[in-house]
């Protein structure tokens, strides 16, 4: 995912508000959190949107599958460290205080016993006392397949469009995004596929059930899509 559009995901979703979502996400884990330390974890990380704000209260740490998106991270936020790696399977060789998956990252997963082994992986990275937020990608009820959707970036030296008609197969959403990108250069276009699944609020709370972890459902979340907050305990 983000292959070929990482150079423009900033641009993109330069609208985000990640600094009112690391605010919040910061008095989530500051309220729950029983473990002593101050080390967090971005699972699916990207550019370090969110990281950039809470590295004035954590050490911080991102993991990433794609190699493109962890560079601007890391020029971003120097000071952190970054991880090439797939949030379903990985080893750090220790444990942490916080761990988030947000902006529906957990969606590329895509399939019930990968959202497990993800949320498995997570939690033996988590410290006792620590706490695991996710953001979830929508539901089989909420998607809607069919729908044509854009994103438009206007700047002086740099337009795009982004398109796409909404698809599903199965229990995986599928979105072609098309880009049309023009600089001072000239214009080129391409095409991305992006596949998230789509997993129900039970299967979510048993994943994280299974995992030892007690949950807090808040159904707004951050952006509407909902949050689980999994606390290991002690």
């Amino acid at each position: 995912m983000y292959t070929k559009s990482a150079p423009f995901y900033d641009v993109i979703y330069s609208s985000k508000n990640y600094e009112r979502e690391a605010h919040i996400v910061h008095r989530i884990i500051w309220e729950h959190r029983r473990s002593t330390g101050k080390v967090l974890l971005d699972v699916g990380c990207g550019t370090g949107g969110h990281l950039i704000f809470l590295r004035e209260h954590y050490t911080v740490k991102g993991l990433d599958i794609n190699p493109d998106l962890l560079k601007i991270a890391l020029q971003r936020c120097p000071e952190g460290e970054f991880f090439e790696a797939d949030m379903v399977d990985f080893t750090l060789g220790y444990r942490v205080d916080a761990i988030i998956c947000l902006f529906s990252a957990i969606g590329y997963v895509k399939t019930v016993p990968r959202l497990r082994q993800a949320i498995q992986t997570m939690r033996r990275h988590l410290k006792p006392g620590g706490v695991m937020i996710v953001e979830p990608w929508l539901t089989p009820d909420t998607w809607r397949p069919g729908l044509p959707h854009a994103r438009f970036v206007d700047e002086p030296e740099l337009k795009i469009a982004r398109l796409t008609v909404s698809e599903q197969e199965g229990r995986i959403s599928r979105n072609d995004f098309h880009y049309l990108i023009a600089t001072p250069q000239g214009v080129s276009h391409f095409v991305e596929r992006h596949e998230l699944g789509l997993f129900t609020h039970d299967e979510y709370m048993t994943a994280l059930q299974d995992a030892g972890l007690e949950i807090i459902y808040d159904p707004d979340g951050l952006i509407g899509r909902g949050l689980y907050i999994g606390l290991l305990p002690l």
